[in-house]
């Protein structure tokens, strides 16, 4: 039997493959339902223009019931834009990913969340507490319980 999970991320795969994605969004690789990438940029002026970042998301058997881990790709090549809520390691200070998550929420509606909160950065900056959080964070982002100060 398939799991709600898998239903879940199917539909919202044909559904991305049959009505394309937001403008500056890109699906990337979806080869199976733990693991999708996206490319995304920033239209228009902003701090990012010309940017292009890439977003993971994985997804447990939770899903949609709980987040997906999405964090920005930082490998060779990649970088986590420099964002008071995004952290050099890639991770991700969002309300919506954690305490504010729903189920009603899906892959695409957090990518363009994110692409707006790029979209609205005054200041290029990382978190104050960046280099501690980095040394001490847990490879999946989920694991950690940011607090919340700022909009997102």
């Amino acid at each position: 039997m398939t799991s709600i999970s898998s239903r879940r991320l199917a539909k919202e795969l044909m559904e991305i493959k049959n009505d394309g994605c937001p403008v500056g969004i890109n699906l990337v690789q979806a080869d199976d339902f733990s693991i999708w990438l996206f490319t995304i940029e920033v239209m228009g002026e902003s701090l990012y223009q010309n940017e292009q970042f890439t977003l993971q998301f994985r997804f447990d058997q939770q899903y949609p019931i709980s987040s997906p881990a999405v964090q920005f790709v930082v490998t060779e090549g990649r970088q986590a834009p420099v964002h008071p809520h995004v952290y050099s390691n890639g991770h991700i200070c969002a309300s919506i990913l954690g305490n504010e998550w729903s189920p009603v929420l899906s892959v695409i509606a957090v990518c363009v969340t994110l692409q707006s909160m790029l979209a609205s950065c005054k200041e290029k900056q990382r978190p104050v507490d960046n280099d501690r959080y980095v040394k001490h964070a847990p490879e999946n982002p989920k694991k950690t319980r940011f607090h919340y100060d700022g909009e997102v």
